[in-house]
C-alpha cells in the first residue's frame, strides 16, 4: 500500500514521464550490524537515523525529481517520510534492498513515472547536486545509469527508465550484475563517477573513519562529532597498528 499525507501529491497523481527517487529503509534496530565491533546497538540506531535523513533530504532537494518513495515497514521511517512529504510504500517484512527497490519501481511504473533513481540510506554525504548529475547523464528510455561505490564493486545509485527496466541486485558486488542486466536488454548502462558523496557508503568501521576524514555538512557527521566515537575509532586503529608493528618486529628479529 502506498500512502501520502498530502492529497495534492499522492503517488497516483504522478506526472507522466517524471523521475522519482526511491529510498529503502529497514528497521533501525536491525541496521548496520557490521558496525557492531565499533558501535553499540543504540549508537548504530542513531547513526542509521541520521544517515537516512541526510539521504532523504538530498533526494527532496534534487531539482530533477518530482518526488521520493520511501520503502519501509518502520514507524519512525514513515514519520520521517511524511515530514519530507515523501510517499510511503509499506512492506510486510524486511526483505532486503533489492526487493524493496523493485517494488517501488513497479509501483512507479504503474503510476506512469518515467524514471526511478534509487539510493541506499547509508550515503550521508550525498547532495542534491550529485543526484541531479546522475539524472543529467541519464538518457531516454530504455536507459540505465549507474554510480558505483568507492570500491568499484557495489552500486550506490541506479537510475532506470522505465522505472522497472531491470531487476535490481544491490549488495557488495552489485555493479557488474546491474551492468549485465542492462546489456541483456540491449542497453549499455551509462556510468557516472566523481561523486564522492554517493561513493561513500557507511558499512564498516573503516567507512566511519573515511567519513570523518572526508568531512562535510551532514547530520551523521554532526552526530558522530558530538560523541566519543571518533576518539574510540582512532584508539582502535592505533592499537591495531601497534600490534601489527610488534608482530613485524618480532618476525624480523627471529629471521636474524
Amino acid at each position: 500500500m502506498i500512502r501520502r499525507p498530502t492529497s495534492h501529491t499522492l503517488l497516483r497523481n504522478v506526472t507522466a514521464g517524471s523521475a522519482w527517487g526511491v529510498l529503502p529503509l529497514k528497521n533501525p534496530e536491525h541496521a548496520k550490524t557490521r558496525l557492531a565491533a565499533a558501535l553499540t546497538s543504540e549508537e548504530r540506531r542513531k547513526l542509521f537515523r541520521a544517515m537516512a535523513e541526510d539521504v532523504l533530504a538530498a533526494l527532496s532537494g534534487a531539482e530533477g525529481l518530482e518526488g521520493t518513495v520511501v520503502v519501509t515497514r518502520d514507524a519512525w521511517a514513515q514519520a520521517l517520510a511524511e515530514e519530507y512529504r515523501a510517499a510511503v510504500l509499506e512492506e510486510p517484512a524486511n526483505r532486503g534492498q533489492s526487493p524493496a527497490v523493485g517494488d517501488a519501481a513497479a509501483a512507479l511504473a504503474a503510476a506512469g513515472a518515467g524514471a526511478a533513481l534509487a539510493l541506499p540510506g547509508d550515503v550521508p554525504l550525498v547532495s542534491p547536486a550529485e543526484i541531479d548529475r546522475v539524472l543529467a547523464a541519464h538518457g531516454p528510455a530504455p536507459s540505465v545509469t549507474l554510480a558505483p561505490a568507492g570500491d568499484g564493486r557495489g552500486t550506490n545509485c541506479v537510475a532506470s527508465s522505465p522505472p522497472d527496466a531491470i531487476p535490481f541486485h544491490f549488495g557488495h558486488d552489485s555493479f557488474r550484475p546491474h551492468r549485465a542486466e542492462a546489456r541483456a536488454l540491449g542497453i549499455e548502462a551509462r556510468i557516472v563517477t566523481g561523486l564522492p558523496g554517493i561513493a561513500l557508503d557507511v558499512d564498516k568501521p573503516e567507512d566511519l573513519r573515511m567519513l570523518l576524514a572526508q568531512g562535510g555538512a551532514c547530520r551523521a557527521l554532526a552526530w558522530l562529532n558530538g560523541t566519543d566515537i571518533p576518539a574510540r575509532l582512532a584508539a582502535a586503529r592505533d592499537a591495531a597498528n601497534t600490534t601489527h608493528g610488534g608482530v613485524g618486529a618480532a618476525a624480523r628479529n627471529a629471521a636474524n
